[in-house]
């Protein structure tokens, strides 16, 4: 590869960097030509970007989008695939259903809003990671449980009561 070209991809990577909310790193040696097909079919349907690339060009990638750090460098090690997704789970919950059925690819670390996940035994931790629409429904659901109680108990017979002695309130 040219230099120029390079220095290409390294800008287009950090690119996706800096725009990337979530992003994981992923040893995918352990898989053969078929498992890694797989992986990049069940990444292309999940709506998972995936590339791979060399350590060198990740770690320059990452100093110009100023997302890099000591933790994402010392993963850079070995065959290193960048996963990026706009759901902070997604590829986490990608992996465990592949590690179902297939061999096991390893997460060397994951960046989640400027936090940094390090090793494969974090995963299940990314997994349970909720969405931001999943909290926000969250949210809307708990503020709209207190208003539900009410409108449930002004419509049944004790909702009559206090409608009664409201009115009976107000006419005095």
């Amino acid at each position: 590869m040219k230099k120029h070209e390079k220095q290409e991809l390294i800008d287009n990577l950090a690119k996706r960097f800096e725009e990337a909310q979530y992003f994981y790193f992923i040893d995918e040696s352990t898989l053969n030509a078929a498992q890694t097909s797989s992986l990049r079919r069940k990444a292309f349907e999940s709506e998972i970007q995936y590339s791979v690339v060399k350590n060198t060009l990740i770690k320059k990638a990452l100093e110009k989008s100023n997302k890099g750090s000591e933790e994402l460098y010392s993963v850079l090690k070995g065959p290193t695939a960048v996963f990026f997704s706009s759901s902070s789970n997604a590829i986490a919950k990608m992996i465990k259903e592949y590690r179902k059925e297939k061999a096991k690819p390893e997460l060397k670390a994951a960046y989640i809003d400027s936090d940094i996940f390090v090793g494969d035994d974090q995963l299940k931790s990314l997994i349970n990671l909720k969405s931001k629409n999943e909290l926000i429904g969250e949210i809307i659901g708990l503020l709209q449980s207190p208003i539900k109680n009410v409108v449930s108990g002004l419509q049944n017979e004790s909702g009559q009561k206090i409608a009664s002695l409201l009115k009976s309130i107000e006419n005095k």
